[in-house]
């Protein structure tokens, strides 16, 4: 029996996350039933789950400036606004400012760049960047289209799925 077809009959198991590009993500604490993250295509679980960038000046949201929240394709929590969106001319959305406690920032391994993830479920989004000047903040959330989802202003927000 595979770790995938066991995970599906036990419903109570100690912390761990699976995934399978033909089943959503899933993660499972003691005592508490397991709850599925939003399903993704083969291409954003390549960004999501295994932190690959999607090509530059390609992603649905490069060039896009409408007014709403944008959230993360994975569970759905609420990550920048709009309004913090700009024109950094680099071929990926960036941000000058996140939600409060949206984002977790990790240092790549080499040293170098800082990775931003989903704080709520870990979904890889892309790269920080400080002092480039671009904005008076001077920060760039550089973030794959892959990794997120643009819901208009006055349209209700999706239930956040927790892990």
């Amino acid at each position: 029996m595979d770790l995938i077809s066991y995970s599906i009959e036990v419903k109570y198991m100690t912390t761990y996350e699976i995934y399978d590009s033909r089943e959503t993500s899933k993660m499972c604490e003691e005592g508490v039933e397991c709850m599925s993250y939003n399903k993704l295509t083969p291409e954003q679980e390549r960004v999501i789950v295994h932190k690959a960038t999607e090509a530059p000046f390609t992603g649905e949201y490069d060039n896009f400036y409408e007014d709403g929240t944008f959230i993360c394709q994975r569970c759905n929590a609420p990550l920048f606004s709009s309004k913090s969106k700009f024109n950094a001319g680099c071929g990926w959305p960036s941000f000058d400012e996140s939600f409060p406690n949206a984002i977790k920032r990790v240092l790549d391994p080499d040293g170098i760049r800082t990775e931003i993830e989903c704080t709520n479920c870990g979904a890889h989004l892309g790269h920080e960047f400080h002092g480039e000047g671009l904005t008076n903040k001077n920060t760039r959330d550089c973030v794959n289209s892959l990794s997120i989802r643009f819901m208009p202003k006055g349209k209700e927000l999706p239930k956040i799925i927790h892990g």
